[in-house]
């Protein structure tokens, strides 16, 4: 069921022991595409979501069915997973097109973790996660390893190396002072608010993400690959992230190096780094 925040979700609450029924994989979630664990991570969430009943409806919300799907976003899904927006929110469709869309979340997102998060919420963010949010997490993830699916439900296969802001990889030019907060990577990230200042690391790799803090006061960045500008990262946003996935990018294999450079956004001209991911 996803929802906003603030929203609670109406569980229907059923015993454990109840009878798994996992139902069909819609047409564009082939067995060959189907991502790990997404039979299992399906049966959990229509659990914890409905008690498994493909009839249960939220007299509240309207979300319908065994994932408890919001109205708003059923024909927009069916349009998708289905080829036809009119659909009806038959057992068959509704597999067809939960399967559908916690593949392109589990695709986008990188774990089971976050996508059951993504569905309670609507959101993207990895950590400030609320008590109500994490406790359905964890109620999801612990059914999905009863019904078989592997721990973490990690997306990755590659092993992803971390890099700390003061990893000798990272060249500082201009001005950078050290922050400290219990949320960040090693209680502390470098932050910047000159413009021009910049934090280039060097890699060898076939992709980067930049993690740093998200928030009302931060402001605006250019990112750079190998001296070529990719994109500029506004990293406001109306509540505090200490740390959040600020940009990844994947490469070709081989050596290569990301520049951070510093807006100066004004009334918000903070840019942080906290850490660096690298796919080897």
């Amino acid at each position: 069921m996803l929802v906003r925040t603030g929203r609670r979700s109406a569980v229907v609450v059923a015993a454990l022991s109840a009878v798994l029924i996992i139902g069909l994989a819609g047409a564009s979630v082939s067995a060959a595409k189907a991502p790990a664990g997404l039979k299992a991570f399906m049966a959990a969430v229509g659990q914890v979501e409905s008690g498994g009943r493909y009839t249960a409806r939220n007299p509240n919300s309207g979300a319908y069915g065994k994932y408890q799907i919001m109205p708003s976003n059923w024909p927009s899904w069916a349009a998708r997973y289905l080829g036809n927006a009119n659909a009806r929110q038959t057992p068959a469709n509704q597999e067809k097109v939960a399967a559908g869309k916690f593949t392109s979340l589990y695709k986008s997102l990188g774990n089971w973790r976050r996508v059951a998060y993504w569905w309670l919420t609507g959101s993207k963010r990895t950590s400030g996660w609320s008590d109500y949010a994490t406790r359905y997490v964890n109620r999801v993830m612990k059914l999905y390893k009863k019904y078989g699916g592997t721990t973490g439900g990690t997306a990755r296969s590659v092993s992803w190396k971390r890099f700390s802001d003061g990893s000798s990889l990272v060249d500082y030019s201009g001005s950078w002072r050290i922050a400290r907060h219990s949320g960040y990577a090693g209680d502390k990230a470098r932050y910047a608010t000159k413009a021009g200042a910049t934090a280039t690391i060097t890699f060898n790799g076939t992709g980067i993400a930049w993690y740093g803090p998200l928030g009302p006061t931060r402001g605006k960045a250019k990112v750079s690959l190998d001296g070529k500008y990719v994109k500029t990262v506004d990293l406001r946003r109306s509540s505090f992230d200490s740390r959040a996935k600020v940009f990844q990018i994947r490469t070709k294999p081989g050596r290569h190096t990301l520049t951070i450079e510093v807006v100066g956004t004004r009334g918000r001209p903070m840019v942080a780094v906290d850490e660096f991911s690298i796919r080897p």
